[in-house]
């Protein structure tokens, strides 16, 4: 059987055996896949140098339906993303879109999440450090809409009512910004304009780069990990967001 041949970037990689690896990566024909590189982990090995984390190039590997992992034939590299490492924000805040990847994207070709991914851990990598962490929430919001789980900021998230341009209340339960009706006696936090407008433009791929002080950004991630922990993660523990959201 020949092996097929598409884009895809690596996301985690971990040991198998003693002198192979396995690496998980999301493909741009085939959504997330696993892959064993035999022999990996041995001195000679060039597969050791190439399969780094955020590494994208053109996957090769034997692809069987039904099956959870398949062999890697080759791996050829043409976008390396090694300044994701040169900052421990811009690591973690990569690391968490990766798990949120891993964890909740399908198996089959979605295009949409692939471009989301790799324009986002360019635009981490790409970043000036004192902006990593407005890059990164819209990263993560960008992945996070792009995987199906975008919160309701046109209409409201109970009724469907269209809501005001205004200020508004974001219910984390209900997924999204509630209508003053419906806002009465909910558990929400007060959404200003102006950051109803930023979550907007991260959720929808167009944030605006207006500087966005400290509370702020502090508010933002911990409403973001609010959310994806209730509406994506359902419950279940997210290491490496936990993370990016502690080591602020």
């Amino acid at each position: 059987m020949a092996p097929i041949t598409t884009d895809a970037v690596v996301l985690h990689t971990f040991p198998y055996g003693e002198t192979s690896r396995i690496a998980r990566l999301l493909t741009l024909e085939h959504g997330v896949q696993s892959v064993v590189a035999k022999g990996a982990m041995r001195p000679k090995s060039r597969m050791g140098s190439v399969l780094q984390v955020f590494n994208e190039g053109a996957l090769r590997f034997y692809f069987k339906r039904q099956r959870d992992l398949h062999t890697l034939a080759g791996f050829d590299v043409y976008r390396q993303r090694s300044e994701l490492a040169s900052h421990m924000r811009r690591f973690t805040a990569a690391s968490a879109l990766a798990e949120l990847v891993i964890r909740f994207a399908p198996t089959e070709p979605h295009p949409e999440i692939y471009a989301a991914v790799t324009a986002s851990l360019d635009s981490l990598g790409a970043c000036r450090e004192p902006d990593v962490e407005w890059h990164a929430l819209a990263a993560l919001w960008g992945v996070v809409a792009a995987l199906g789980f975008a919160p309701s900021l046109d209409v409201c998230a109970r009724d469907g009512a269209v809501l005001p341009p205004d200020g508004a209340v974001f219910s984390v339960s209900d997924g999204g910004l509630l209508c003053s009706s419906c806002a009465r006696g909910a558990h929400r936090r007060a959404m200003p304009r102006q950051d109803r407008l930023t979550l907007a433009g991260f959720v929808n791929g167009s944030p605006s780069e207006a500087a966005i002080g400290g509370k702020r950004l502090a508010a933002h991630r911990r409403l973001l990990e609010q959310f994806v922990e209730r509406h994506v993660a359902e419950g279940r523990d997210l290491q490496a967001l936990r993370l990016w959201s502690a080591s602020a």
